[in-house]
């Protein structure tokens, strides 16, 4: 009995003094943005899938870049994948500060349990430390019966069980907080190293970036006299609606000269001729396909849907998004920038036609990296998000019409 009332004592004791060192955590918290408790989860989810979904994205967008024989196809195609690098980067980011903060969040659980075994189990293993400590004989000779001694080495023997079982528990709860701290660890390793690679990928496009503006600058005399009558119209509209509007009867227009015949035919060629009521009309939009693997322009939390009432009790015409600080903004789809730069109220917005009549808006640019008449593709950068209170809001229109822009989500 004596032997085993001691190998408990030590066990007892070593489990208190393991909770006092257990308190605080053993390793230095680094400076690490956490998410709020409620939102971890459906973050880790949400930014798991936009990590996948980006990977994936930059595979093909990587093999169209090798398969490509015009350079431009070839560079357009490189800079694309890219961007969903960098996107990438910034979900296993997100990720990794999710797990961080779960992690955290239950090892405070676990050490707000520890705190209220703490004092008890010192004042048990002190209890335990003196009876173990004092001879049979000693405690005969103290004031009271021998018949107290043995009813308290009665107790003592009933309780040694609970005790072992109670100190197996406080074990588990001790092991358990330092496997949430390891994960802890884990998930700041992890960001550092996303973050690494956010800096390495971002440099890449730079450069990239630098040689495609170096390549074109011979032929910017057209876009710069585009990018001009941009501009007016943007000083013409009385809203972005508008502006959406005139950009929109620029586009149908360059389309129906495109589409005009060519040089007249000779006269006896006249009766192979369409005449020309019969020539074929612009596509309309009902009968036009949307644009292909559409896809939002940045990653982030949606805070309002298309439909949804805004402030202003009107309904929201597109999404609304809410990015990371300096977050990759990508073109949603294949298309020519019809407009980009800052607009009143807007901030920095971005303006792409597609074919059929299709036109998507971008705005809470911080910063524009295409210039009116640039052609992209879908996953081309257009430049990075402002962040903090600032939303990503994106519109698909057609034929000036907003639609739901998840409809066409790839």
């Amino acid at each position: 009995m004596r032997g085993r009332l001691i190998l408990i004592c030590v066990a007892t004791l070593g489990v208190a003094t393991a909770l006092a060192l257990a308190m605080p955590d053993s390793r230095a918290a680094p400076s690490v943005a956490l998410l709020e408790a409620d939102d971890a989860e459906a973050a880790l989810k949400r930014a798991t899938r936009e990590s996948q979904l980006a990977e994936t994205r930059a595979a093909r967008l990587s093999a169209e870049a090798e398969a490509a024989t015009e350079a431009a196809t070839r560079t357009a195609s490189e800079a694309a994948a890219l961007a969903a690098r960098i996107q990438q980067s910034e979900a296993d980011i997100e990720i990794a500060r999710a797990r961080l903060t779960i992690a955290r969040q239950q090892r405070a659980a676990v050490t707000a349990r520890l705190a209220a075994k703490r004092v008890p189990t010192a004042r048990l293993a002190a209890a335990l430390q003196t009876v173990a400590r004092r001879p049979l004989a000693l405690s005969a000779l103290q004031p009271g019966s021998l018949k107290d001694v043995v009813h308290v080495r009665a107790v003592l023997d009933g309780a040694v069980p609970q005790i072992a079982a109670r100190t197996a528990g406080l074990k588990a709860e001790l092991d358990r907080g330092r496997a949430l701290e390891a994960q802890a660890a884990a998930a700041v390793e992890q960001m550092r190293g996303s973050e690494a690679a956010l800096r390495q990928r971002r440099a890449q496009l730079a450069a990239l970036e630098q040689q495609q503006r170096i390549a074109s600058r011979t032929a910017r005399g057209a876009a710069l006299r585009e990018a001009e009558r941009a501009l007016a119209l943007a000083e013409e509209a009385r809203d972005l609606d508008g502006l959406v509007d005139k950009l929109g009867e620029v586009a149908a227009l360059r389309q129906e000269l495109a589409a005009l015949p060519g040089p007249v035919l000779r006269p006896e060629n006249l009766a192979a001729a369409l005449p020309p009521e019969a020539a074929p009309a612009p596509s309309s939009a009902a009968s036009s396909p949307p644009p292909r693997d559409f896809q939002l322009p940045v990653q982030g939390r949606t805070l309002a849907g298309f439909g949804s009432k805004r402030a202003s009790g009107l309904a929201a015409t597109g999404l609304t998004l809410a990015p990371a600080k300096d977050a990759q903004v990508v073109a949603p789809a294949r298309g020519r920038v019809a407009f980009a730069g800052a607009y009143r109220g807007f901030g920095r917005i971005v303006i792409i036609e597609h074919d059929g009549g299709w036109t998507s808006l971008v705005t809470g640019l911080a910063m524009v990296e295409v210039a009116v008449g640039d052609s992209v593709i879908g996953g081309s950068p257009l430049g990075r998000a402002t962040g903090g209170t600032e939303p990503v809001t994106i519109e698909l229109r057609q034929d000036g019409k907003p639609v739901n822009p998840l409809q066409y989500l790839r």
